[in-house]
């Protein structure tokens, strides 16, 4: 645990770092990969510990994003009160999710979530008078304050999402090295054994869908704030396969597996979309590439292969 915790504490101090070193093209950048990292690490607590394979994550996304942005818009609430809002209302739709999707598992529950997640697009595109549908709205600079703390500048951006990345990952640290998260473990290696030592696998995963929703509230809540923007492509069914990719990419059941997954992936098509129109195509194969020869993702290859201790 003191190992892992220092892998942790030096991957902060380097984000940190980054922020007041690069330059500002970069920064923002990785302002944005910290905030979507957070939104991975929820998915991750669902997929990668616990076997939930959801396709509706992005609705959890937008119910923090349009809490936040239309509070703020619509009510006047400030900008800390709409960033509060944002991990409670993903964290409640997830648990109303969650209800009824556990009730059925596998495949089955992996439709259920698509499902719900499209119907939670096509709620976005019926209230467009309020929401603005596929438009969206912009916040005003005014409104992305705390105090004096302006969230729209550059620096206070960049520290404002370490700041909630940091918190995500070391409570995910906690969690995942708790007793609870050794009951996630076992949901995802053998249900039926954990049913068999007492535990109750509806309670537990809605629980964890619970707090995976949480985080994505929170990073949904973030993202608008932080960079201004509300818009109904964050709850499509594209944006739900996101934090799968970036999970699998970086290695699903890790830690830092959704920091280093969300990273690769952005920069790998920011990189690709310079030189081709064809960017997914390079993506898709990256990916391929990498199922082919490190199926359980960047991280948990190294696992594998001696370093046994990453959490």
């Amino acid at each position: 645990m003191n190992r892992a915790l220092a892998v942790h504490l030096i991957v902060v101090a380097v984000l940190a770092a980054g922020i007041f070193l690069l330059p500002v093209y970069h920064a923002t950048n990785l302002a944005r990969i910290m905030v979507l990292a957070v939104f991975a690490m929820g998915y991750n607590l669902a997929f990668g510990y616990t076997g939930l394979l959801s396709l509706g994550h992005a609705m959890f996304f937008a119910a923090g994003m349009y809490a936040a942005g239309l509070g703020m818009t619509l009510q006047g609430w400030s900008a800390g009160l709409a960033l509060l809002s944002g991990p409670i209302a993903g964290a409640a739709l997830a648990l109303a999710a969650g209800a009824l999707a556990l009730r059925t598992a596998g495949v089955s529950f992996m439709i259920v979530t698509l499902m719900l997640a499209q119907a939670g697009y096509l709620t976005i595109l019926y209230y467009t008078p309020i929401t603005r549908g596929e438009e969206g709205f912009v916040l005003a600079q005014s409104l992305r304050r705390i105090g004096e703390f302006d969230l729209s500048a550059d620096l206070n951006r960049g520290l404002f999402a370490l700041g909630l990345f940091a918190a995500g990952l070391f409570l995910s640290l906690a969690l995942v090295k708790a007793r609870f998260g050794r009951i996630m473990v076992a949901m995802r290696e053998n249900e039926e054994r954990s049913r068999m030592l007492g535990y109750n696998p509806f309670t537990v995963k809605l629980t964890v869908m619970g707090i995976s929703g949480a985080y994505a509230g929170a990073a949904g809540a973030a993202y608008a704030l932080l960079f201004g923007s509300v818009g109904a492509s964050f709850g499509a069914i594209a944006f739900s396969i996101l934090p799968l990719l970036w999970v699998l990419l970086g290695g699903a059941g890790t830690t830092l597996g959704p920091l280093l997954g969300a990273g690769l992936m952005f920069y790998l098509t920011d990189i690709a979309s310079s030189y081709t129109s064809a960017h997914q195509f390079v993506v898709g194969a990256a990916l391929l590439v990498l199922v082919l020869f490190a199926p359980r993702g960047i991280l948990g290859a190294l696992r594998e292969r001696g370093l046994k201790w990453l959490p």
